[in-house]
């Protein structure tokens, strides 16, 4: 097994994340991924997403880290909790070997109980297969979250020092990432310097040293950095911002970064299969034109998303990228309007009316509207209010999650006339519970508690006029979708909005559930329970999302001929690690070789 370790220095958020995920696009073996939070928490499941960015969930329910989902989504591998190492989970684990004595007697210390662990746990899960070819990967990636520097980083930075003897020669490599800030119109070099000192310090030592800037660097800054950090200039790689993430992959390949990992960890010695290397470059060439292609491309399809936590991006990150996805297929520019959905509101209209009139203009000029996950009271009168709009103005519409419960709210309200409707999230006393809590879920506890990961959602009989489920493929009754809800549409309220026009297309497994909702003279009304953007690929974007920019774009029908075309000619994505149990709960779901099959 060989071993990639990614540190961060200057500053964090610098883009270690993307630069992890896009440069294994250019290589053509099995790759893994491992984040490492130093944080005390032991998932990013009860972390406010306007703090650390979203919460991204995996197939087994695992509540992580927003790394993952790029891993994910630019790997197209298949992730599990187990790859998302906390200071929490490590501590938790020590403490619990010591109360069952698993120590003998010894005193327990930092070195080398918990760097043991740490080791012991990336050696582990390095090893599980995270593709459809379920093969042992041959690289694990390991990104190391915050600063180097940082106290609560240390016993991570100490493990990675010992993992590296452990893992021996050539196979074994660091890259550091930067910051080149520019001042005064001068790239300074004085950052880096003092950043690659700290990780010598810490008894680590870069191989490769990538340099964040906002423009190209200059040869006179690569030629001062590889000097003063006494590295050859080949070892240092530019990474300045580019029109899209999408261009880093290319960015990286102009620079021979393939050339350093080859030589360094001895890649030619592997022998990947015939299969693999024409799949790769089959996908290296797809991935490349539909990023350059997005240069030729000036019809834009304007989004409004109508959300709780607009002022940080990163806490839609997955929506945002799924959007990405759908309009580059789309052959669209993305235009991505962000309303705060509090200043829909009417109290905002006499507090300060500008800004109401304003979120309301850019709700109204909008191609569509999309209203995202989020949990509370606050903003969900305005997503009542643009879903209204949506609705009774034929804009196409699209709810994930809290979207899908607030529009099925406001559906009640405005065409049952059910006044009082609402969700017993916010009234637990309310008289019109038309969203309420699953009776199995625990009010207490919060981590980890939600119905979270990979679970069925069943086309019903009569939803072959659905939009949605074309996309899906109509041979399809069934599809998976990961989840992350602790509420649920009112069974007692389903017949009354069903009369009233609301289509319940897709229920669970077991028929008690309302997955997804639509409405049938509508040019795209959508509502869905679980959160379709986790499974979003860049070359198989989400079916909910990609029929939404369609449908925004007016060429919903030719979107939906050209998927159903490109799925005849692949087979179904095996790229989950459910349990065994839940393959046997499931067979309809399970291939010949035992394996979940997801759409591509």
């Amino acid at each position: 097994m060989k071993y990639v370790l990614v540190s961060g220095g200057v500053i964090s958020g610098i883009g270690k994340g993307v630069i992890v995920a896009k440069k294994y696009k250019l290589i053509i073996i099995h790759v893994s991924s491992i984040k490492v939070d130093p944080y005390m928490n032991i998932d990013a499941g009860t972390m406010a997403p306007t703090e650390h960015g979203e919460c991204f969930v995996l197939d087994d329910g695992g509540e992580v880290d927003l790394d993952l989902g790029n891993y994910e989504r630019y790997l197209n591998i298949t992730l599990t909790r187990e790859n998302n190492i906390t200071t929490g989970k490590v501590y938790k684990h020590v403490i619990e070997k010591e109360r069952r004595g698993d120590y003998l007697g010894k005193t327990v210390q930092v070195v080398p109980h918990v760097t043991d662990c740490i080791q012991n746990w990336i050696e582990r899960v390095a090893k599980v297969p995270v593709d459809d070819t379920n093969e042992e990967p041959d690289i694990c990636i390991v990104e190391l979250g915050g600063t180097v520097g940082d106290i609560e980083s240390a016993p991570f930075i100490e493990a990675m020092r010992q993992l590296r003897r452990r893992a021996g020669k050539n196979n074994f490599l660091q890259i550091h990432v930067s910051l080149v800030p520019v001042i005064g119109g001068e790239q300074k070099t004085k950052p880096t310097q003092q950043a690659i000192k700290e990780v010598r310090s810490a008894g680590l030592s870069p191989d490769l040293i990538a340099c964040r800037c906002p423009q190209k660097l200059e040869a006179a800054t690569m030629n001062k950095i590889a000097n003063f950090c006494q590295v050859d200039l080949e070892q240092v790689i530019a990474v300045h911002d580019v029109h899209s993430t999408y261009h880093v992959p290319m960015l990286l390949e102009e620079q021979g970064l393939i050339t350093n990992f080859r030589e360094i960890l001895q890649l030619d010695k592997l022998t990947p299969s015939t299969k693999l290397v024409e799949r790769g470059q089959d996908t290296w060439t797809q991935w490349k034109d539909l990023a350059t292609a997005q240069e030729r491309i000036f019809d834009e399809v304007t989004i409004a998303l109508v959300g709780k936590y607009t002022n940080l991006h990163d806490s839609y990150l997955s929506v945002i990228k799924s959007l990405e996805h759908s309009a580059m297929h789309c052959r669209r520019k993305l235009n991505l309007i962000w309303v705060d959905a509090s200043l829909l509101e009417t109290a905002t209209r006499d507090t300060d009316p500008a800004k109401f009139h304003q979120a309301w203009h850019q709700v109204c000029t909008a191609n569509g509207i999309l209203v995202p996950g989020g949990f509370g009271l606050r903003g969900t009168e305005g997503m009542i209010a643009a879903a209204q709009w949506a609705r009774t103005n034929k804009t196409p519409y699209l709810g994930i999650c809290l979207g899908m419960q607030l529009a099925v709210c406001e559906f009640a309200r405005n065409v049952c006339k059910i006044p009082d409707a609402t969700s017993a999230e916010f009234f637990p006393e309310t008289s019109a519970p038309v969203i309420i809590s699953m009776p199995e879920i625990d009010q207490v506890n919060l981590g980890g508690t939600m119905r979270l990961g990979l679970r069925p959602t069943n086309f019903q009989p009569g939803s072959e006029w659905s939009r949605l489920r074309a996309l899906y493929g109509p041979e399809h009754t069934s599809i998976l979708e990961r989840h992350r809800h602790r509420f649920e549409v009112n069974p007692q309220y389903i017949a009354q909005l069903e009369e009233g026009g609301l289509n319940f297309i897709g229920k669970d497994d077991k028929g008690v559930r309302m997955e997804i909702v639509e409405i049938k003279d509508h040019p795209w009304y959508v509502g869905v329970q679980f959160h379709p953007e986790y499974l979003s690929r860049v070359l198989a974007p989400s079916k909910p999302y990609l029929g939404f920019v369609a449908a925004a774009a007016r060429c919903l029908e030719k979107t939906t001929r050209e998927v159903r075309e490109m799925d005849g000619k692949m087979r179904p994505e095996r790229t989950s690690n459910l349990p065994k149990e839940a393959k046997e709960m499931h067979p309809e779901l399970v291939n010949g070789n035992g394996d979940v099959q997801k759409h591509p």
